[in-house]
């Protein structure tokens, strides 16, 4: 629910922080006190769109905050919020807007960034405004599909998430198989640019590690003579005349005598011992690596080539030899499918037509649950209008089915809400009932039985109640204490009978300081709340006929309320 609003520089308010609990919420004033002030700085926090005209004379910028709450854990807004990357710690949202002197507008949501369009997908989620002239979800023909699932239940739900397992794989092979079917034309180029790249690469033979082996061969190539030379000056100096080999083994012959004579030297004898062997050993190498040293001009030139041949062949298909591979097995894959493609694309083509018959009997079952839930609903709007004094209206949920092979992620079928409210009047789609008065009632008895499966946190009624009195206003306050019951509701009215019904009532009041005007919200409740409900039955001067009016009324809400919890 909407926990709490803060206002700051927006129209005729300065600073104005409310808090809001759930059940039914009424905000009661005069005519221009700033009610409907409060539900636009709503709206603006819901995504609608907003202009510097909203920023009180004077100010550099207007600042919007409302605190939501939610507790079920499941609400789909949580959905929402993960798409967008926001975390909602505690199932508090926190929705910010800032609309600045220069037009430019600043939206936060839980502190993070984020544009208007996502504001609004995320309000959406949590608030649904109601004006006597908006165009609510109720109003979109679009919408109503969803509507009605809702209201059919788990039993849909189950259909849909089978029917939506076999459109996912019907979508992805559809497309597939439409990229396949391009211009003949880029596929026969497509199979002679592979076929061209495969001969280049396989004529290569190339093998991993090769690259870095004729690094190292062609370094030795480069310096075959510096390297010759280094090892016969290293062979000569462990095995020459009177060099390292010399001088180690005559010192071998020493300590192994003195280490017969003292056993204490015996391990520097053994040490000296195994440093001749290991010379000996590295002298004898040395002589077979240079006995078969031989520079072969030819073979640095080869070498390079083939090296200039790896660094072509990167250039053009990879930045390794193992990328290289890669790319060769890949369009070798590619080419195999256009060669073979007239085979493979029967072959899914029939697997589509088979999916096709599977959507079409998933669809076909989620038809049949949709026609049973539109004669529950049709039978449960009448009701509600015939409450609502609309006993001659008569209520039908729509279901088309829009052509024998469309199906979109709701199956086959379009669903629209059509009214007549006069004996003998053609059913007319929603947004083409014209009376102010009749809307309000028809939106009240949908909302009504809608509120309990759409999910909103708030519902928001901004002035529904005009143009209404006696029996049908009593009706209409009925209907929206019983939404109320199962979503927080927050109800601007001029009819005592709406607000007599309030959980919670606050007073909106113009107040002028130091010059300005602005608005007050005032919190009242028992001998203010009987004098407000009093001035609103008299429009004028409050008498005591209108305070004990205005107390029976009280009285009468409070077991009316009774019946609908």
């Amino acid at each position: 629910m909407l926990s709490e609003i803060s206002i700051h520089n927006f129209a005729i308010i300065e600073h104005l922080e409310v808090g809001f609990d759930d059940g039914l919420t009424v905000l009661t004033g005069e005519t221009g006190a700033g009610k409907s002030i409060i539900i636009d700085a709503v709206q603006l926090l819901a995504g609608s769109r907003g202009s510097q005209e909203f920023i009180r004379h004077g100010a550099t910028k207007a600042e919007l905050e409302g605190m939501f709450t939610i507790e079920d854990g499941q609400h789909p807004v949580f959905n929402k919020l993960a798409e967008f990357g926001i975390e909602a710690e505690d199932g508090i949202i926190i929705l910010r807007r800032d609309i600045n002197a220069s037009g430019k507008t600043t939206c936060r949501v839980n502190g993070k960034l984020v544009t208007i369009a996502t504001l609004r997908e995320i309000g959406s989620q949590l608030i649904d405004i109601h004006g006597q002239h908006d165009n609510q979800e109720l109003m979109h023909e679009r919408r109503h599909i969803r509507l009605l699932d809702q209201f059919a239940g788990r039993k849909l739900a189950v259909a849909h998430e089978n029917y939506l397992d076999i459109f996912e794989q019907y979508g992805k092979l559809k497309r597939k198989l439409e990229a396949s079917s391009q211009n003949e034309q880029q596929v026969a180029q497509r199979i002679d640019l592979y076929s061209f790249q495969l001969i280049e690469i396989n004529a290569a033979e190339l093998s991993v590690g090769e690259e870095e082996s004729l690094e190292e061969e062609k370094l030795k190539l480069q310096h075959f003579n510096r390297l010759f030379e280094r090892l016969n000056t290293a062979y000569e100096s462990i095995s020459g005349d009177g060099h390292a080999l010399d001088w180690v083994g005559s010192a071998m012959s020493d300590l192994e005598e003195a280490a017969s004579i003292d056993k204490d030297l015996l391990s520097h004898s053994e040490v000296v011992s195994s440093s001749f062997y290991s010379l000996q050993d590295t002298a004898h190498d040395l002589k077979s690596v240079i006995d078969r040293m031989e520079f072969d001009p030819s073979r640095l030139s080869i070498v390079e080539d083939r090296l200039a041949l790896i660094i072509s062949l990167k250039r053009k298909y990879g930045a390794s030899i193992e990328d290289i591979l890669l790319y060769r097995d890949k369009i070798a894959d590619d080419l195999d499918q256009l060669l073979n493609r007239d085979e493979r694309v029967e072959r899914e083509q029939e697997k589509l037509d088979q999916l096709m018959k599977d959507l079409d009997v998933e669809a076909n079952e989620l038809s049949i649950i949709r026609h049973e839930a539109a004669i529950r609903l049709e039978k449960a709007i009448m009701t509600q209008l015939k409450e609502l004094h609309m006993e001659k209206s008569t209520f039908k949920a729509q279901i088309i089915r829009k052509s024998a092979t469309m199906f979109d992620v709701n199956g086959f079928d379009e669903v629209s809400f059509l009214i007549s409210t006069n004996v003998g009047e053609p059913l007319k789609p929603l947004v083409r009932v014209a009376s102010g008065g009749e809307l309000s009632r028809i939106m009240l008895a949908l909302k009504t039985i809608f509120s309990k499966h759409q999910g909103v946190t708030s519902i928001i009624f901004d002035e529904v109640d005009t143009g209404v009195s006696g029996r049908v206003a009593q009706a209409i306050a009925d209907k929206i204490a019983m939404i109320a019951v199962n979503s927080q509701v927050l109800c601007i009215s001029h009819l005592p009978q709406v607000a007599a019904m309030a959980d919670h009532h606050f007073l909106i009041k113009k107040e002028v300081k130091g010059k300005r005007t602005t608005t007050a919200v005032e919190d009242i409740s028992d001998l203010e709340r009987t004098k407000e409900l009093s001035r609103m039955l008299s429009g004028a001067e409050i008498t005591s006929l209108t305070l004990q009016h205005a107390d029976e009324l009280l009285n009468m809400a409070v077991e009316r309320k009774k019946t609908f919890r």
